[in-house]
């Protein structure tokens, strides 16, 4: 991830949460006073967003040091310490609590990525993300998914060029949508289509599609497009995958499963921040 964007980012995190200041934190920690804090898993999973984390730190305190005993892409352990934070309590107080968000919602994003990606091992599937992240978050989510092994899909609009339902549908159909996508488009660029049946498969064969996506498809009718496409163009799967169907689909033949539950549906990693009393010193005169 870019680090200015990055710090953007965490810096609106910040504004929204500290508004005029803490005042419970203020009221409780003299200014001067040092303070140690180390991270704890609460639960199995997958570590990302430790920098993250780090910065919503060091934005408040440019002195406050990070030390890890982990990095993103490790499986986390229900009772270890993976960082320790050594700097101003004031700013640990102010700033633990955005360090979990980030923390908490990229490890659940990386967990969700490695158990599909596990999955998926052996087939030769690739799984793949979708634009369903968190306003603003997408860089951050899209990390938290190649963290976990996964691999992205368009980052945005601008970002390749997919005919989904609605564009077919002011087309007037997928033919249509093709030909007036590649008259068009740069002829770098591949084209992918999104079809609903078999049928209209056939017309984006016949139109000579470079990636056609499977939407809402069965496995037995992605094995009959599978078949049917014979290698003559990347086959993705989207829609109605589950974590408990991943396996089924990629069994398939199919060359990408693309889960937007990855990022729309997270389900954050428990993790916790917590002061060790023994390391509080006191206020410096």
């Amino acid at each position: 991830m870019d680090a200015r964007q990055v710090e953007e980012v965490v810096l609106g995190a910040l504004r929204e949460d500290l508004g005029r200041g803490d005042v419970t934190g203020e009221a409780l920690a003299e200014p001067g006073r040092v303070a140690v804090g180390f991270f704890l898993a609460k639960q199995p999973g997958v570590l990302a967003g430790l920098r993250v984390a780090e910065t919503a730190f060091r934005l408040l305190d440019a002195s406050i040091r990070l030390d890890a005993a982990a990095r993103d892409g490790d499986r986390l352990q229900p009772g270890r310490r993976f960082a320790t934070v050594r700097g101003a309590a004031r700013a640990l107080l102010a700033g633990e609590r955005v360090a979990l968000n980030f923390l908490q919602r990229l490890s659940g994003v990386a967990t969700a990525t490695r158990r599909a990606v596990e999955q998926a091992a052996g087939t030769g599937a690739r799984i793949l993300d979708t634009r369903k992240t968190a306003p603003l978050l997408r860089a951050f989510d899209k990390y938290a998914v190649r963290v976990g092994g996964g691999h992205n899909h368009r980052s945005g609009l601008d970002d390749g060029l997919l005919i989904k339902d609605n564009h077919i549908v002011l087309a007037g159909g997928v033919t249509a949508a093709l030909r007036a996508a590649r008259a068009a488009a740069p002829h770098l660029l591949r084209v992918e289509v999104e079809v609903k049946n078999l049928s209209e498969l056939e017309e984006a064969l016949a139109e000579g599609a470079e990636v056609i996506l499977l939407d809402n498809m069965t496995t037995d009718e992605v094995r009959a497009a599978v078949r049917r496409v014979a290698g003559g163009a990347r086959l993705e799967v989207s829609g109605g995958v589950t974590p408990e169907t991943v396996r089924a689909y990629a069994e398939t033949g199919v060359d990408y499963i693309s889960l937007g539950a990855l990022t729309h549906s997270v389900q954050a990693v428990d993790i916790s921040f917590e002061l060790e009393e023994a390391k509080i010193s006191v206020a410096r005169p």
